[in-house]
């Protein structure tokens, strides 16, 4: 995969000095980047993860480099995992954010093909996963003095989307954040969603075709970077962005909202032959 045009010059952080923060799905690909971008910016970082090798070396390898993670065992379905979670943060020092990164995809998920297996597997990490993150951890972060969940959908939850099973679980991601984002407005608690385009991860390894198609259907004619999801993701959860709450941020390169036009424009305007 190419990432040319990609911005290649370091980023300033907001600071997360001070704060704790959980990212679930964080032993590698996105969750990774997240993490090791909030530890960058000061935080305590809590990987959350089940990939107990992959989350233990990356935890090593940002504290390595001077930064403050710890990996913790979490299987986003059950409760009593984010309960054991919970319960040893507010003895050590609160919780100020929580990233619901942790997510599996399902590329054959065709409603007349689709298997209830899959189904109960994917709203299972996809949606209960997020729902419990919220549930469990708000009345902490609340404790804590306020602070922010991000919740990470998808473009297949933003418009329609060839795998019925995965596309249902993003869509149903949209509208969780925004009922939480209301229920909890007045803890301070602000709740937001990040919708990747297609990027470059160990989860588009092996489907090449999908992601060729996927760029050259992108106005910006690349695949995204982990690290710029994590600027968005980072930029929700900080203090700079205190005044929003329950939106939908596409980081797609245009896919969802320019991508139609984009594509008459490329084909069919640009002609100089063209009537209009």
């Amino acid at each position: 995969m190419t990432t040319d045009g990609a911005p290649g010059s370091p980023r300033s952080r907001p600071s997360f000095a001070g704060k704790t923060i959980v990212v679930t799905g964080a032993s590698r690909g996105q969750g990774a980047v997240e993490a090791a971008e909030f530890a960058r910016a000061g935080g305590r970082v809590i990987l959350a993860d089940v990939r107990d090798d992959l989350g233990h070396e990356l935890a090593n390898s940002i504290a390595g480099e001077g930064g403050r993670a710890e990996y913790r065992h979490l299987d986003v379905s059950q409760p009593d995992e984010w309960e054991r979670l919970v319960r040893d943060l507010r003895e050590d020092g609160g919780l100020h954010v929580v990233v619901n990164n942790a997510g599996i995809t399902h590329r054959r998920g065709r409603i007349m093909e689709s298997e209830l297996e899959d189904w109960d597997r994917l709203i299972a990490t996809n949606l209960k996963g997020p729902l419990l993150g919220i549930k469990l951890s708000a009345p902490l972060i609340r404790e804590s003095g306020g602070g922010s969940i991000v919740n990470i959908g998808s473009v297949a939850g933003l418009t329609a989307h060839f795998a019925a099973t995965y596309g249902v679980t993003k869509w149903a991601v949209r509208g969780l954040t925004k009922a939480a984002a209301l229920e909890l407005v007045d803890w301070g608690i602000r709740v937001n969603a990040v919708h990747p385009g297609i990027v470059e991860t160990p989860a588009v390894e092996g489907s090449e075709d999908f992601v060729d198609v996927m760029r050259s259907n992108t106005p910006m004619q690349r695949t995204g970077l982990a690290e710029e999801i994590a600027a968005a993701v980072l930029f929700l959860a900080s203090d700079e962005a205190s005044f929003i709450t329950g939106v939908d941020l596409a980081v797609d390169g245009g896919f969802t909202d320019v991508a139609p036009y984009w594509r008459v424009a490329r084909d069919v305007l640009a002609k100089p032959s063209t009537k209009w």
